[in-house]
């Protein structure tokens, strides 16, 4: 193995990773991780490599794998070598590496820097118990640390259950340069003698990913610092097989509104909720960067090439990022206005589809329909409906609620909310009446401008705009809050109008 060291010359440029497990739903945070290594690669020229950790068999599972690469690709966050890619340094899987790891924990073992141990659940645990009772730091005291090799291996042959652990000295001090936090120190007396292997074909986390990074010449760990007590560990392994450490980056964590670690019981954490929810990758790509990232100015826009040239580690904060929902949502909000209306209109006829107001013709032709009404409606029909909300809108989930009287027959309501202020039924009727004659003159210039005026018109004869356009608007939508009366009757068109006011008169 000495001789392949030699072989692994350092890379010109820097090799970063991301090595998420595929054990549930890409994590905002590692979504993250994700992009604060893609943009230090993209800006240094160097590699992104995807590595997943699935050495997990029980919770690991192909469909979060597959949720993995997808949503990393919707965000745009795409890498040079991974599972799906291929490269220089196949495989990617840790699952298909499991022979590789086998001569370094050999290695370990042979040169008496690891051991067998053979403690039960139970002394483990009486250990930890009595360890807690002193007020230590649960570790393991090295009870098989001295067991003869040969002894060791008789034991195993008889079928006996054990694990292998490091022999980490006592009272020494494991000093790195983090990227981002600074000097960092941990003594080895915390630790143990911890496992690194369940035997010699099964490594765990720590020796996996040091021999990983080696063989894959990763240059930067630019990760979250919840993992910074992991750090240690991987220093010592590195030390004991000889091999070069890279350089550690610990990203700030992503904190909620109340400063603890996101939680998925309090919060949406699954990048792929978000995607559901209509938020676009861009405004997620910027809401992520500024948890823990500032350039030292109030901005808060940015595109992504923007941010491959303004990208660097040093402007990477210590203090964890603030989840807020707000700030995300008025980016989204941002980039939604920020679109062309057809590309919008192809945006949310998905979750118009999905919320049973409208239904795709099948003939392949992209033709849709009003579900309840069977009316054929145009791309430039949906366009219009869509347009009157683009400013308002700060997801794509909303479109459905906010819309969904377009796509009625009639809409439903209470008498009472068509009055305005302290009318009686009387003057609003009237008002409503005015209304229809004022615009059924219209039914053949049924413009923007025109409507404007007839209905303007109308209210100035009464005295009170809002005596007459309350009415109207709610008549048409059925809701307290919706787009102007003017734009809502231009866009359902003169029948529809007038049938609607006809109504809501006939109710008062």
């Amino acid at each position: 193995m000495s001789d392949e060291k030699l072989e692994l010359s350092a890379p010109d440029r820097p090799r970063v990773r991301l090595a998420p497990s595929p054990t549930g739903p890409l994590h905002i945070g590692t979504a993250r991780t994700a992009l604060f290594n893609y943009l230090f690669a993209r800006q240094s020229r160097g590699t992104f490599v995807l590595r997943i950790e699935d050495t997990d068999h029980e919770r690991s599972k192909k469909k979060w794998e597959k949720d993995i690469l997808k949503y990393l690709a919707w965000l745009g966050l795409d890498w040079d070598e991974g599972p799906d890619k291929g490269g220089s340094f196949a495989p990617y899987r840790q699952s298909e590496r499991v022979d590789i790891y086998t001569p370094y924990i050999k290695q370990l073992l042979d040169q008496g820097q690891a051991y067998y141990c053979f403690c039960t659940k139970d002394e483990l645990a009486a250990q930890k118990e009595y360890q807690a009772s002193i007020g230590e730091p649960p570790r393991y005291i090295g009870r098989c640390r001295n067991i003869d090799p040969k002894e060791a291996q008789a034991r195993l042959k008889r079928g006996e259950s054990a694990v292998i652990r490091l022999k980490v000295s006592s009272d020494k001090v494991i000093s790195f340069q983090d990227q981002i936090c600074g000097q960092t120190d941990f003594n080895s007396s915390e630790l143990g003698d911890f496992i690194i292997a369940k035997n010699l074909k099964e490594p765990l986390y720590n020796l996996a990913v040091v021999v990983d990074d080696y063989l894959m010449k990763i240059t930067h760990v630019i990760r979250g610092a919840d993992h910074i007590s992991n750090t240690p560990k991987q220093i010592l392994i590195a030390e004991a097989l000889g091999l070069p450490q890279p350089q550690y980056a610990h990203l700030p964590l992503v904190l909620s509104p109340n400063r603890r670690k996101l939680s998925k019981r309090e919060e949406v954490v699954a990048v792929s909720d978000y995607y559901q929810q209509g938020y676009l990758p861009q405004a997620l790509v910027n809401f992520m960067i500024l948890l823990g990232w500032n350039e030292g100015t109030d901005r808060e826009i940015y595109s992504m090439d923007e941010l491959v040239e303004k990208f660097s580690l040093d402007k990477v904060q210590r203090s964890g990022g603030i989840f807020d929902l707000k700030r995300l949502n008025w980016m989204n909000g941002y980039y939604i206005r920020q679109e062309s209306l057809p590309v919008l209109t192809q945006m949310c006829i998905p979750y118009l589809i999905k919320s049973g107001h409208l239904e795709e013709i099948p003939n392949g032709s992209k033709k849709y329909r009003i579900k309840e009404t069977k009316e054929i409606v145009s791309l430039g029909y949906l366009g219009k409906v869509i347009g009157l909300y683009q400013e308002r809108l700060k997801v794509l989930s909303e479109i459905p609620e906010l819309v969904d009287y377009f796509f009625k027959k009639e809409v439903k309501y209470q008498p009472t909310l068509l009055i305005w202020k302290d009318k009686d039924k009387k003057e609003i009727k009237n008002a409503l009446n005015r209304a229809i004659k004022a615009l059924s003159g219209l039914k053949r210039d049924w413009t923007l401008e025109k409507i404007n005026e007839a209905l303007l018109g109308a209210a100035d004869e009464i005295g009170d705009r809002g005596t007459l356009l309350w009415p109207v608007r709610a008549a048409l939508t059925g809701k307290e809050n919706s787009a102007s009366p003017f734009d809502v009757a231009y866009v359902l068109g003169p029948e529809k109008t007038i049938r609607r006011l006809e109504r809501a008169a006939k109710l008062l």
